[in-house]
C-alpha cells in the first residue's frame, strides 16, 4: 500500500462529502441542535404537567386542595365539570384529572373515609408514573394539616447526608449532552462511510477506481480515515463549543484522551459502515440495515440503561460491540476524570474489535468487487 495513494483517495472522499449538502446538514445538526435538544427537551422529573380538578364539594378544604398544585411541577389547575372530565382526557388535554366528591369535607370531619378519584393519562408514561406519587403526597399532606388545624414539619428519625459524585447538581443536561455526542459519533461514522461506498457504486466511480493502480485495501482505508476524521473533528467541536460552552457542562477528564478513544471507536464503526454498505444493494436497503444495527447498539451499550440492570446474556453479548467499550471509557473520562490507567482495557478492546471488523469488512469489500 502507498500512503500517498491513501491520502489522495481520502481527499477525494472529503470533496465528495462537500458536494453532498444533505450529509453536511446532517453533520451540523447532529453535533449542534440535536445535542442541545437531547440535553434540555426531555426532563426526568415532573415538569408543568396538565391537571384539571372537578370540585363537587365546593368547600374550604376542596379549595385548599386545588390551590396546592402550582408550577413548576404542575400547570395551574383547570376547574372543570364532571361531564368535561372524560372528554378532556380522551382529547389529551389533561394528564391528571382529580374529582373531589360532594360532602367531602363534611365526611372527613365526621370520621368517615371519603375517596378522591384521580384519573391519569397513562400514555404519558414519565409524567403519569411520577405525577401520581406527587399528587398523592400533596393531597395527603394538605388533608393531614387540615385535620390537625396546624402545619407541622415532621422530623425524620434518621438524617441522610447526600453526596452526589460526578454530578453534584443532579442536572439531567450533564448526562444527556455527553451521551448525545457519543450516540451521534456512532451514527454518523456508520452513515458517512456507508453512503460514500454506495454513492460510488451508484455513480459508477468504483469501476473507475478499479482500473487504476489502487487496491481494495487502499480504497477502504481512505474511506475510514477521511470519514473518521470528519466525525472526530465534529465531536471535538461539539464538546468544546456546545457541551462546555453553550450548555456549561463541565468536562472532568482529558479531552485528548477521549478523542484518542473516539478515534479507535471510529476505526471500528467506519469498518462496520463499509460492511453494511457491501451487504446493501441500494441506499434504502442500507437505511433499513442501519436501523436494525444502530438501535440495539445504542440502547444495549449502557448509554441509556446501566448494563448492570440488563440480563447477564445481554451484557456478555454486548461486549463484542464497540459501543459498549466506548460508552465505558467516555463516561469514565468525561464524567469521572479517569486517566489511561483506568480505561486501558477499553482501549485494547476497541483495538481488537476494530481489527476484526476491519478484516471482515475488507474481505466482504473484495468479494463485492468481483
Amino acid at each position: 500500500m502507498h500512503v500517498a495513494t491513501i491520502f489522495h483517495l481520502g481527499v477525494k472522499e472529503l470533496r465528495g462529502l462537500l458536494r453532498d449538502p444533505m450529509l453536511l446538514v446532517l453533520i451540523v445538526y447532529a453535533f449542534t441542535l440535536a445535542i442541545y435538544t437531547s440535553a434540555t427537551a426531555m426532563p426526568e422529573t415532573l415538569n408543568r404537567a396538565a391537571i384539571a380538578i372537578v370540585d363537587e364539594d365546593v368547600s374550604p378544604l376542596s379549595a385548599r386542595l386545588a390551590g396546592a398544585f402550582y408550577p413548576p411541577y404542575f400547570t395551574t389547575p383547570t376547574p372543570i365539570t364532571p361531564p368535561e372530565m372524560d372528554r378532556r382526557m380522551d382529547a389529551g388535554s389533561d394528564t391528571f384529572a382529580i374529582d373531589i366528591p360532594p360532602e367531602f369535607q363534611a365526611d372527613l370531619l365526621a370520621g368517615k373515609a371519603p375517596v378522591i378519584q384521580l384519573n391519569v393519562d397513562a400514555t404519558r408514561m414519565t409524567q403519569a408514573f411520577n405525577g401520581a406519587g406527587y399528587i398523592q403526597t400533596i393531597l395527603s399532606a394538605e388533608i393531614t394539616e387540615f385535620l390537625q388545624r396546624y402545619r407541622k414539619d415532621a422530623t425524620p428519625p434518621v438524617d441522610l447526608a447526600l453526596r452526589a459524585r460526578f454530578n453534584p447538581e443532579l442536572n439531567k443536561s450533564w448526562f444527556g449532552a455527553i451521551m448525545s455526542v457519543i450516540d451521534n459519533v456512532t451514527m454518523l461514522s456508520i452513515v458517512l462511510t456507508g453512503t460514500a461506498l454506495i454513492r460510488e457504486r451508484e455513480h459508477g466511480t468504483i469501476e473507475h477506481l478499479l482500473v487504476m493502480p489502487v487496491t481494495p485495501s487502499e480504497i477502504m482505508i481512505s474511506k475510514v480515515w477521511s470519514m473518521g476524521m470528519v466525525v472526530l473533528a465534529a465531536s471535538a467541536f461539539a464538546l468544546v463549543f456546545v457541551v462546555q460552552g453553550l450548555l456549561a457542562v463541565p468536562i472532568e477528564g482529558s479531552l485528548i484522551l477521549f478523542l484518542a478513544g473516539a478515534a479507535l471507536h471510529l476505526f471500528a464503526t467506519t469498518s462496520l459502515g463499509i460492511f453494511l454498505a457491501t451487504m446493501a444493494g441500494s441506499m434504502p436497503q442500507f437505511g433499513l440495515l442501519l436501523m436494525l444495527v444502530l438501535l440495539p447498539l445504542q440502547i444495549l451499550s449502557g448509554g441509556t440503561t446501566p448494563r448492570e440492570s440488563m440480563p447477564d446474556i445481554v451484557q456478555t453479548v454486548m461486549l463484542a460491540a464497540p459501543n459498549t467499550h466506548f460508552v465505558m471509557l467516555a463516561q469514565s473520562i468525561l464524567y469521572r476524570g479517569a486517566g489511561l490507567g483506568t480505561v486501558w482495557p477499553q482501549f485494547l478492546s476497541l483495538v481488537a474489535i476494530g481489527s476484526v471488523l476491519f478484516a471482515i469488512s475488507l474481505g466482504r469489500f473484495r468479494m463485492s468487487l468481483k
